[in-house]
């Protein structure tokens, strides 16, 4: 495996901030932030980091130990960069933007330095398409927040090396992440294709009549929800038997939503403005202190 010592962020942004917080967790690295912005980064990670300490979960020596790990650069041609083993790219969602960084980091980093791109939902594939060693690059997406959520899917493009997969999942144990591996460059990843599948037949729930929203929510929190994090759906479907996870199946499937186009209600909501949050309604109506409380309560729960 290839020896990592020097981690480059290429993003200073909130995620880029994080995942250096997270990346500096371990001695062995030295951490770099490329942005082309000017940015303070130690006070951004402190921002993002001061309910952590707040809360007794990080000690001011302990941020102060990882800070002296993370350096910053916006010039591209600095030595933070040409001397990465190992960059996460964190910008923009945008494609063109995306390839063109890889593109820049490619004609400074050395030939054996590992790329990986830090996307929710853009391809690494499509990204990589016009690398020289496509072999090395890899996905890997970050949850949100990344120094709070412990998953990274590392996923696998057309080209890329089992070597390389692989060193990249020990780097991230290594600095204290669960990475699984996502074999197939697919849409939506893995935990992403089943959170939607979930709010697919949750809106269509609430379309059909069958439960307002509140109701959806509720079941969800107070029956499986709070198993799942410690019975995964295939681990549930062994223990209850495959013979009768076929039966329930057989049964059940054909009821239930498939459609592939987003739900007329949820289109019906977007176009008439209601969004959510932002502007206090969407699939139900929100006060901003509701709203606030919810966003509080999750924050403690992550």
């Amino acid at each position: 495996m290839k020896e990592i010592k020097n981690i480059l962020i290429c993003g200073a942004g909130m995620m880029g901030k994080n995942i250096a917080f997270v990346m500096a967790s371990n001695p062995a690295y030295q951490v770099a932030l490329y942005d082309i912005y000017p940015t303070d980064v130690a006070a951004g990670i402190r921002t993002n980091t001061k309910q952590l300490i707040d809360k007794g979960v990080l000690t001011e020596a302990e941020l102060e130990e990882r800070l002296s790990r993370i350096s910053f650069t916006d010039n591209i041609d600095d030595a933070l960069v040409s001397s990465a083993d190992f960059v996460i790219e964190a910008v923009f969602e945008d494609m063109k933007i995306k390839q063109e960084t890889f593109a820049k980091l490619e004609a400074r980093c050395s030939a054996d330095t590992i790329f990986c791109t830090n996307s929710s939902v853009m391809s690494p594939s499509q990204i990589s398409e016009k690398l020289q060693r496509r072999e090395r690059f890899v996905g890997t997406h970050f949850w949100n927040p990344g120094h709070l959520i412990p998953l990274v899917e590392v996923v696998k493009s057309d080209a890329s090396s089992d070597e390389v997969a692989e060193t990249v999942m020990e780097v991230l144990r290594s600095a204290g992440k669960k990475p699984v591996l996502c074999k197939k460059d697919v849409p939506g990843f893995i935990a992403n294709r089943m959170q939607h599948a979930l709010w697919r037949e949750a809106i269509s729930i609430v379309e059909n009549g069958i439960a307002d929203a509140a109701t959806v929510d509720e079941a969800v929190r107070y029956s499986f929800g709070l198993r799942l994090p410690q019975l995964g759906p295939m681990e549930n479907a062994d223990m209850v038997g495959t013979d009768l996870t076929y039966n329930i199946h057989d049964y059940i499937l054909h009821d239930l939503e498939d459609s592939h186009k987003p739900s007329k209600l949820l289109a019906e909501l977007k176009d008439a403005g209601k969004i959510g949050f932002k502007t206090g309604e969407g699939f139900q109506a929100w006060t901003p202190e509701q709203w606030r409380a919810c966003r509080r309560h999750n924050l403690r729960r992550a």
